[in-house]
């Protein structure tokens, strides 16, 4: 008996075919991806705690400065990301954050502790990539019904 054998080439007519609409689909999936920077480029938790203890800080300062007060000594503990977001302001990775945290404030008499505080914070990767920035909204009359500030205060995450 003989066996017939086809060219390799006419054995897999759909192989090609198949390969290209694979490829196209990747192509198609990651240039959809694109917009947002990527999760594993977000902040660590020392930099979120840092920006957090900023943020209290900044509040503590000028609140203490309205009660002519010392301002307190804070510890941030507990922190929980249940909310993260990733965009682009300014071409720069940025990251929308949002959680709660335990504080402490340390005052002359006494020790205060809150828990479970919130936090709504965006911080932003600089183009080195070595430093972060905290993001505060400044939100003018103007632009007070739109969704998205489009003026910031930045702030260095030391």
């Amino acid at each position: 008996m003989v066996e017939a054998r086809s060219h390799p080439h006419q054995q897999k007519p759909w192989a090609w075919v198949k390969t290209l609409i694979g490829i196209a689909l990747c192509l198609l999936l990651t240039s959809c991806s694109g917009g947002q920077p990527s999760i594993s480029l977000a902040p660590t938790q020392e930099i979120i705690r840092k920006a957090i203890v900023l943020q209290v800080q900044q509040s503590q300062t000028a609140l203490s400065a309205q009660l002519q007060a010392a301002i307190p000594d804070l510890t941030i503990r507990h922190i929980k990301v249940d909310q993260l977001e990733s965009l682009y302001l300014a071409k720069l990775p940025t990251y929308h954050l949002q959680g709660h945290y335990d504080l402490s404030l340390e005052l002359p008499d006494q020790t205060l502790d809150q828990n479970r505080n919130s936090f709504d914070i965006y911080l932003q990767r600089q183009r080195e990539g070595k430093t972060w920035r905290w993001l505060k909204p400044e939100i003018l009359p103007s632009e007070e019904k739109q969704g998205q500030p489009e003026h910031w205060l930045t702030y260095r995450v030391y």
